[in-house]
């Protein structure tokens, strides 16, 4: 992987996620291999004495997906990260292969379909969508929401802040949820060739850009 560290805006961070195709946004369990792990001090998230806080490198992530473009999801080992255009239908080959299509009369399924006929929503809009309410029901919804996005079945289109009293956004922010075809169309998410090569591309590439991790490492980005 390229050495880079000290990031210190959301066009470098593109930069590099378009350069080496693959990024977790915080700790991936492999030493420096993290947005977070990159970028500069002053990106990096910040308590203030007042209470208050910053963190500049994840109010980055709608710019990021909605510029680049690119796709960002609970893709490795359930955790968040970058995937860029030019090794997406690779990696969609390979995870779908693993993690076939949910049926519809599964929970899974049923998800996707809402969120297809509904279009993009953000996490509580879909949650509510499905009649996951109540006491309990936000835990087993996410669950369910992050197995789909690791089988690259939804993707987050981009983040939506709640505003205060003067319009200003706030908070965490949700993830605004969609379909990688109603993004890009079902030709971008297909490969012409078996699962099987698209895996030892990924594995190849995920060598090249880590030359210090283990195979076992790679292997569970992978997937």
């Amino acid at each position: 992987m390229s050495k880079r560290s000290g990031i210190g805006s959301a066009a470098e961070l593109m930069e590099l996620i378009d350069e080496i195709g693959f990024l977790p946004l915080l700790d991936s369990g492999i030493p420096g291999f993290s947005a977070e792990e990159m970028v500069d001090d002053d990106c990096r998230y910040v308590v203030f004495d007042d209470g208050g806080w910053d963190w500049p490198l994840w109010k980055w992530k709608g710019q990021i997906v909605t510029e680049m473009p690119c796709f960002y999801g609970k893709f490795f080992n359930k955790k968040a990260g970058f995937i860029s255009k030019e090794w997406w239908a690779d990696f969609c080959n390979y995870r779908r292969s693993i993690f076939p299509h949910p049926s519809l009369d599964s929970i899974e399924g049923s998800i996707l379909d809402t969120l297809r006929s509904t279009g993009s929503l953000i996490t509580r809009e879909l949650r509510s969508a499905c009649g996951f309410n109540g006491k309990g029901m936000r835990s087993k919804f996410d669950s369910y929401i992050t197995k789909l996005e690791m089988a690259t079945y939804i993707v987050t289109e981009d983040f939506v802040y709640p505003l205060d009293k003067r319009g200003r956004e706030y908070g965490w922010g949700w993830s605004l949820l969609n379909t990688p075809e109603a993004l890009c169309g079902k030709d971008f998410c297909k490969k012409n060739c078996p699962p099987e090569a698209s895996f030892e591309k990924l594995v190849e590439q995920f060598r090249k850009i880590l030359p210090e991790a283990t195979e076992k490492q790679i292997l569970r980005l992978v997937g």
